[in-house]
């Protein structure tokens, strides 16, 4: 067993790294890359922490880069790992935090322990998981790289070669208000508006490749009184841009006609959080991470998901990035668990990619 491995996890799931409060997880990272590795450092304005290392024993002059993140989903405050048959695992109170230091880790040790590697840009990304927002805020102008990998999958042998095209919808439904009990016959309710809404549409798989999904509601205030507003959040998804927008299109007119139907109006806001992308399976940095899989003993598969990830704005920046696994298991949860001999793999899968691009 790697017991540096395992000691060098255990102190970073125990920095406390919630979304928004990765201050600290982030400082401790520049320190250990800065002194272990050498690598120069800096943080964008969103906070981003980039590191950059020159490269070793290679003629390559073109950086390659790495993408982890720095925080965690909630509960994620005084994590307490534990080891235990070969298996991490939090004490249970709180996740384990392996989604994403486990990629972190696992890179890091890579590195320390390669006797080559071509010039890296790592990007340490803030808010993953709360929309990807630190590497949509990411300025492309800082980086040289043009191709890397995320190291942010669950399973080792998946390389996710793309991602949805990703719009959120916000309907603003306003009806007119009325006592309830005295007279609602003056009244039109935005809820009504919003339940015809929402009956009409279609939720979840809408074909194979494309979603919806109704997330929030918020409308009233009183029990006695016709609601006047109420706001309905909705997103869609495709690996087809053209699908997703025709289906953003489509709520956007679900919404008008309801409200229109019983004498309300709508008002829409759009955001376009992504756009949908895909690898050339048979890129030549996309066969170097099929052979460094290979390289442990699996087989690898690619996919396209309809979740959102960093590689997803670093594909839109112009930087070809796939995703690769870490071999987290029930991240988000508290039954989180790693275990060391996949820790182990994805430390060595790595290692694999970083002598392949030498």
């Amino acid at each position: 067993m790697n017991e540096d491995l395992v000691k060098q996890f255990f102190k970073m799931v125990e920095i406390n790294s919630e979304s928004g409060e990765e201050r600290e997880f982030i400082a401790y990272l520049e320190t250990l890359f800065r002194n272990e590795l050498d690598a120069q450092t800096e943080t964008d304005k969103f906070g981003n922490l980039i590191i950059r290392l020159d490269g070793n024993n290679t003629e390559k002059t073109k950086p390659i880069l790495f993408g982890v993140h720095a925080d965690t989903v909630q509960p994620g405050k005084n994590i307490e790992p534990l080891l235990e048959n070969g298996i991490i695992r939090s004490k249970g109170d709180t996740i384990l935090g392996a989604d994403d230091k486990a990629g972190i880790v696992e890179l890091f040790e890579a590195i320390k322990t390669s006797k080559s590697y071509p010039p890296l840009e790592i990007i340490v990304t803030r808010e993953e998981e709360i929309g990807t927002v630190g590497s949509k805020s990411l300025d492309a102008k800082q980086l040289k790289s043009k191709e890397g990998y995320v190291i942010d999958g669950d399973v080792l042998n998946v390389i996710v070669l793309g991602g949805p095209t990703y719009i959120r919808l916000t309907a603003e439904i306003t009806g007119k208000a009325a006592h309830a009990g005295m007279e609602p016959e003056k009244g039109i309710s935005s809820i009504k508006a919003a339940a015809y809404a929402i009956s009409m549409l279609k939720e979840g798989w809408i074909d194979n490749e494309s979603t919806v999904n109704v997330g929030v509601i918020n409308g009233g205030l009183v029990t006695n009184a016709v609601p006047e507003k109420t706001t309905v959040k909705i997103e869609c998804r495709s690996l087809s841009d053209k699908k997703c927008r025709e289906q953003a299109d489509l709520i956007k007119e679900v919404f008008s006609t309801a409200s229109r139907s019983i004498g309300a109006q709508v008002e829409h806001k759009v955001e376009v959080l992504m756009e949908a992308v895909k690898i050339t399976e048979n890129s030549k940095f996309v066969n170097i991470a099929k052979k460094a899989i290979r390289n442990v003993g699996l087989e690898p598969i690619t996919k396209l998901i309809c979740g959102g990830t960093d590689a997803s704005h670093y594909n839109a920046k112009g930087i070809e990035t796939v995703v690769i696994g870490t071999g987290v298991q029930k991240e988000h949860t508290k039954e989180e668990f790693i275990t060391v001999d996949d820790m182990e793999k994805g430390v060595e899968m790595i290692r694999m990619i970083l002598k392949e691009s030498s």
